[in-house]
């Protein structure tokens, strides 16, 4: 596996399901505008992906938001367990509210294997946040509060993407051809 194939299937998905089904309205306009970062993570451990979020974190910081607006930090050899992944939520939690990023970002999880508490694996509503490979999606809360602030209704985008994915179903699903 190289980066480019990663970075193939993981646009692919961006492109097919993220933009597609619209799960993330905010998604297809920096799609368009090209400014969405794609870093592969060649870490094997949680302390190496701390380091490299960080470098990732320092870089969005430092880089016009017109010229890279969000990254997906994807990380296919480490938190291929999501429940590790999902404890090592935490450590992105609190590095994200160090005195240096002053609580500018935020950090959407994606996993191949995600699951919402109270669902079972299979539930269709969690492929919501499915992606090919362990990802950290990373945010700026001032583009994230522009999006939502022009979006009507943006906290119903949760419930509206269940009820479309419950209407789509796993057959729908496998359709788009993308990894289950």
């Amino acid at each position: 596996m190289n980066d480019e194939t990663v970075i193939a299937h993981t646009r692919e998905w961006l492109e097919k399901a993220v933009i597609g089904l619209n799960l993330c309205p905010f998604a297809k306009a920096v799609h368009v505008k090209k400014q969405v970062r794609y870093v592969v993570s060649n870490a094997r451990t949680p302390d190496a992906l701390l380091a490299e979020l960080l470098t990732e974190l320092r870089h969005l910081q430092s880089t016009d938001p017109d010229a890279i607006d969000t990254t997906l930090l994807i990380h296919p050899y480490v938190l291929t367990d999501f429940l590790d992944y999902n404890d090592f939520l935490d450590t992105v939690d609190i590095a994200t509210s160090e005195p240096e990023f002053d609580y500018a970002f935020q950090v959407a999880s994606l996993h191949p294997q995600y699951q919402f508490a109270g669902t079972e694996v299979d539930d269709i509503e969690n492929f919501s946040n499915r992606a090919p490979y362990p990802t950290l999606h990373l945010l700026r809360e001032e583009s994230v509060d522009k999006a939502v602030d022009a979006f009507p209704d943006a906290d119903l985008i949760a419930d509206r993407n269940i009820e479309m994915l419950k209407k789509l179903g796993h057959e729908g699903w496998e359709v788009l051809g993308l990894y289950r």
